[in-house]
């Protein structure tokens, strides 16, 4: 029996070759302070495993940790060197960016803090740099409800692609039947996790 054809793949999916994922400003002195927190880094964190697990790119920035404080340890434990930034959006890590066009790398997932703040502002500027941007709208916060809302609203209006964690994780693994599949259902199958 052969193998079944398959039609082209959608230029509006994300995969592991040609996306990366970005981490904005999960900080140690503003996480708590944001609604919904801990939903929010539990998706992070299973965001920054299934990428591991797909051998993806991950990358996150801080602002102004001296006054913020560093990433949360739960999540800068699986991160490499977090560049610090002063300009809200993370447009001023240039270098993050140059790395994924010499890699050939143009989808970028955004998730952190805050939605309304850096976040935006880091999807609009990616936007305007010809990157397509997706992004996790159960891994982004702000400190109130409407804030968060207006920012997911005014990002999807100006041409980023709203999804959810676990949309991710199938969209990135692609197909069943693998021992990475095994993986990321795991992950997905995960009860949420709350400060240890």
């Amino acid at each position: 029996m052969s193998e079944p054809s398959r039609l082209p793949r959608s230029p509006e999916l994300m995969s592991r070759s040609d996306t990366a994922l970005l981490v904005i400003d999960v900080q140690e002195k503003l996480i708590p302070l944001i609604a919904q927190h801990e939903t929010i880094v539990w998706n992070i964190g299973r965001l920054l495993d299934g990428a591991g697990i797909l051998g993806m790119r991950s990358m996150a920035t801080e602002q102004y940790p001296r006054g913020l404080g560093p990433t949360i340890e739960r999540l800068a434990n699986r991160l490499r060197s977090i560049p610090e930034k002063l300009a809200f959006s993370c447009a001023e890590c240039a270098e993050l960016f140059d790395e994924l066009r010499e890699a050939g790398v143009f989808k970028i997932l955004a998730v952190g803090i805050e939605a309304h703040v850096c976040v935006q502002q880091t999807v609009l500027d990616l936007l305007a740099a010809g990157f397509r941007v997706y992004v996790a709208v159960d891994a982004v916060g702000s400190r109130h409800e409407l804030d968060c809302t207006t920012a997911l609203r005014r990002m999807e209006s100006s041409g980023a692609t709203l999804t959810t964690t676990e949309a991710v994780l199938f969209e990135w693994c692609d197909v069943a039947g693998t021992p990475e599949f095994k993986k990321i259902s795991a992950l997905v199958r995960e009860a949420i996790k709350t400060e240890e």
